[in-house]
């Protein structure tokens, strides 16, 4: 199975890289102190307990993603089509990676996951180019890390650019299962090698659910910031 999809463990790096009674960050929305959209409802009683990995039925359980799909009211699946896949791929890896009491607290992200799939071109390449400078500020010495997010960053405004259309989305489909995978698989298996790194991960994934709401509410890009967003320091303990 995909790194991205559900993997079992692997021996060059930690399925988890801390344990479950560990701190993680919950950054607020919108850091940036511009206000954000109304909060998306809460995740409803009597929902399936979440897990790790994927499931072949709620009875057995749901990830983080699985949890979104049925909130949205589409079929039981990790990869529901109200969300777009670059975030949806880093939903199921964070909640692979972090601790039991880490992923209840990520449990409410699934509401707003239900309906994350921004127009804009850009959101995806963008997304994955905020996952590298993290992986960056994790780890300043990896190699590479900074072309992939400098190809990233063009890329996204590039194609927030351009016109949509089914060449387009095909062009961006393509470039997501190809190098845009590859640069999101490099930055996380960065973050999974870092000391805090279920903080960083769920900072991670917070910064990239907030951009998609703003984006997704909006109707459009959200305005590129000159400074890419940092990990954020707890701002509560999970659990």
């Amino acid at each position: 199975m995909r790194f991205l999809h559900h993997p079992p463990p692997r021996d060059d790096y930690p399925a988890r890289t801390a344990p479950s009674g560990s701190p993680g960050a919950a950054p607020p929305p919108g850091r940036s102190g511009t206000p954000g959209p109304p909060a998306a409802p809460s995740v409803p009683d009597g929902m399936p307990e979440p897990r790790p990995h994927g499931h072949l039925g709620p009875e057995d359980g749901a990830c983080l993603m699985e949890t979104a799909s049925l909130l949205g009211a589409g079929p039981f699946t990790d990869s529901p089509r109200g969300t777009d896949p670059a975030l949806a791929a880093l939903a199921r890896s964070v909640n692979d990676s972090v601790g039991d009491r880490a992923r209840r607290a990520l449990r409410p992200l699934a509401a707003d996951l239900a309906d994350s799939r921004p127009a804009d071109r850009g959101f995806a390449p963008r997304l994955i180019a905020d996952v590298l400078h993290a992986a960056r500020e994790a780890a300043p010495a990896a190699r590479g890390l900074a072309v992939r997010e400098a190809r990233c960053r063009a890329r996204a405004r590039r194609v927030s650019a351009s016109p949509g259309g089914r060449t387009a989305a095909a062009r961006d489909t393509v470039w997501w299962r190809g190098p845009g995978r590859h640069h999101l698989e490099r930055a996380l298996r960065v973050l999974l090698r870092a000391p805090d790194a279920e903080r960083r991960l769920v900072a991670a994934l917070h910064d990239a659910v907030g951009a998609a709401r703003h984006a997704t509410a909006a109707g459009a890009a959200p305005v590129a910031s000159a400074h890419p967003p940092h990990p954020s320091s707890p701002s509560a303990t999970v659990g």
